[in-house]
């Protein structure tokens, strides 16, 4: 689990592109602290394992499904990615709750500034607008932002000076990809709303159960639980 806080901007050293997967160096400091091989460090976002270590760098293999869901495809020799370390049991806690398992990747089409702050607008796909709400949380490559504008086709974020000193965020330009993962509260409660038949249309038989499936999240039940 991460927090969105980014703990450093590194840079891809080296990136081994297969047909399909592939592996990513990245020169970095401080995120080598404390870490050893199998650890996890977020990637603009991305969960990734550790599978080498050097004084001034890892590398981790990237499997297709990421390259499939993210903008790493996209990254070459020299490109600035944002760092984070999974969180310790220990930590402070100063984003929100991150898994590091994106769902999908928006566009920037728009960076303007206002005072001190700097106005982001990303477009993305109405499943992950769906799962958006004004003033909540999103994850954008790492960075856990809140959500200042929502929109019927996209949503932006305000970017305030130390959160573009420390990220890579506004080294951006408009068309540029970013990946975004949902708020995970808002993930489960929507599941939840869907009723397990309904998103999960198979019994344990193996039988079609779409039809009649209904929500498991009722009055009755959030009553028992002491919620109304």
């Amino acid at each position: 689990m991460f927090t969105g806080i980014i703990e450093e901007v590194g840079t891809v050293r080296g990136v081994v592109s297969g047909s399909k997967a592939g592996q990513i160096e990245i020169n970095a400091v401080k995120v080598l602290q404390g870490t050893k091989i199998g650890d996890s460090i977020a990637v603009n976002g991305v969960c990734l394992t550790v599978t080498r270590l050097k004084a001034d760098g890892f590398t981790a293999d990237v499997m297709p499904e990421t390259l499939r869901r993210t903008n790493l495809g996209a990254l070459k020799s020299g490109s600035p990615v944002d760092l984070e370390r999974a969180m310790a049991a220990d930590g402070r806690f100063g984003g929100h709750i991150v898994s590091g398992h994106i769902d999908g990747v928006g566009t920037i089409v728009s960076m303007d500034r206002e005072e001190n702050a700097v106005w982001v607008k990303i477009t993305t796909s109405p499943e992950i607008l769906g799962l958006i709400m004004e003033k909540g949380s999103i994850t954008i490559d790492g960075i856990s932002l809140t959500v200042a504008k929502l929109g019927k086709n996209d949503f932006q974020v305000s970017i305030i000076p130390h959160t573009a000193s420390e990220t890579i965020l506004l080294r951006k330009k408009t068309g540029d990809k970013v990946n975004l993962e949902n708020d995970i509260v808002g993930k489960y409660v929507k599941r939840l709303l869907e009723g397990n038949k309904a998103s999960n249309p198979y019994d344990s038989n193996g039988n079609d159960s779409k039809a009649g499936g209904e929500s498991l999240l009722t009055m009755d039940f959030l009553a028992e639980h002491g919620f109304c």
